[in-house]
């Protein structure tokens, strides 16, 4: 039987018409998951997605490194005694060229076709970014749909993914009695020194990452139902005499006929062209495997989605011959200002290495119905302020429409594209440009969140 006290107790906000927004209590979880396993399963046939339920219950009964059953919300219809609706928060900690920062990632976003166009998720954004901002976390991100979380102050503005591809006529052969220079295993918990020294070594490349302690680790390796749409399968790359020279992480399971990694990292020191082949050789078996333990469809094709800049692209481009343009990051900063000064050091530190060392003067950025303004002094930024643009929003040195600032600021894209793709996306004099190049230029980012 529920415990209707401790659900009464956990009420949030009364939304009217019998709907309650309140916290998850434990007595919940069957129902929780049974929820998101209909309402992000196929509607039309009620085929369930038995694995978005299974991450649903591991992050409501299982020990995780950041987050709990105490991060869910959902909305009850007390007429029925019925969940309508729900999301979660995962924090996290990612890195932005070399500072961390916090990071609320809602996910399992959704609601029974029935009750949409009520605002119900709206009101449970509401509280999750709360829980956010009391968290200290200045972003939150999640990956979705087009468009949708735009409604919520989201912008899609950081690379998600990205690419290349190859096929079966790819795959390198081994030359007959050939031994296989280098074998993919399991990972275990003994590996996470070794792991964690690469994926920080590789983190470095990249402008934006998430950060992984021990626990996380430990919760990628083992701490997955089996099920879990999340569960990454971690494997150690060795030499035949057990020298660990690399790793890689995938699903466990192909996407449609293609099995692809979204981790891979090799040794320093260690040629690339001389590991991949045996790291292609291992994604055939193991696709050729998953196809037929899920009777699908046959494998047909081997995936780096490693982001849109990566080594492996550069030693191995004829067998790479399809490119997979990457997705978006929906990003909310409702503190902009706050955020620059956090990474201030990092902007010096452009500012230092390029033809505007020392500069010192101020950049009033336009978003048309407020701004932003930075005074730089000698090459240090000294003040980063909100501005109120006169007249009509159309002041000030450059402008940004709604939240497309937020791709420039997170590299996503460059100045020069903004520009091209829209039209009220300027820069109103020369230094004001060249700056915003410098301080902001376009780059690589390669996240793997927590989840």
């Amino acid at each position: 039987m529920e415990n209707t006290k401790s659900k009464g107790q956990n009420v949030l906000r009364d939304l009217g018409d019998g709907l309650v927004l309140r916290k998850v209590t434990r007595e919940d979880t069957d129902a929780l998951v049974a929820f998101n396993e209909r309402i992000h399963g196929d509607i039309e046939t009620g085929e369930l997605e038995e694995r978005v339920g299974a991450w649903t219950r591991d992050l409501m009964e299982k020990p995780h490194p950041t987050s709990g059953i105490g991060d869910f919300t959902v909305v009850e219809d007390t007429h029925t005694d019925k969940i309508v609706s729900s999301l979660c928060l995962i924090s996290q900690t990612w890195s932005y060229g070399g500072i961390p920062f916090g990071v609320g990632r809602p996910e399992i976003v959704g609601t029974d076709p029935e009750y949409r166009d009520r605002g119900l998720v709206r009101a449970q954004f509401d509280v999750i970014h709360q829980w956010s901002a009391e968290r200290g976390q200045m972003v939150q991100a999640i990956t979705g749909i087009p468009y949708y979380y735009r409604l919520f102050g989201y912008e899609m503005g950081l690379a998600l993914g990205g690419g290349r591809l190859g096929y079966l006529p790819h795959v390198p052969v081994l030359k007959e009695k050939e031994a296989e220079p280098y074998v993919v295993r399991p990972a275990a918990e003994k590996d996470i020194p070794f792991l964690s020294e690469m994926y920080e070594s590789a983190s470095l490349r990249y402008l934006v990452n998430c950060l992984r302690d021990e626990d996380m680790w430990r919760y990628e390796i083992a701490g997955k139902d089996e099920k879990n749409v999340n569960r990454s399968e971690i494997r150690l790359i060795e030499t035949s005499k057990g020298e660990a020279v690399g790793y890689l992480a995938h699903p466990t399971m192909n996407w449609g006929p293609t099995l692809a990694v979204y981790q891979y990292e090799v040794k320093p020191g260690l040629s690339w062209a001389v590991v991949t082949p045996s790291v292609i050789r291992y994604m055939k078996a193991t696709g050729d495997s998953n196809a037929k333990r899920d009777k699908g469809r046959e494998l047909g094709a081997f995936g780096f989605w490693l982001g849109t800049e990566h080594p492996v692209y550069d030693v191995i481009p004829s067998k790479l011959a399809r490119e997979r343009e990457p997705y978006a990051f929906f990003v909310r900063v409702a503190d902009l200002a706050g955020f620059i000064r956090h990474i201030a050091v990092e902007l010096e530190d452009r500012l230092a290495d390029s033809a505007l060392v020392g500069h010192s003067g101020e950049l009033k950025i336009t978003f048309f119905r407020d701004g932003l303004r930075l005074v730089f002094k000698d090459g240090k930024l000294v003040q980063v302020e909100r501005w109120k643009p006169e007249p009509l929003g159309q002041s000030g040195d450059a402008a940004f429409p709604d939240l497309v600032f937020l791709q420039l600021l997170f590299g996503y894209r460059s100045f020069e594209e903004l520009e091209y793709a829209f039209a009220d996306c300027y820069s109103d004099n020369e230094e004001a440009t060249v700056l915003l190049n410098v301080l902001f230029p376009k780059q690589a980012s390669n996240v793997w969140p927590v989840a």
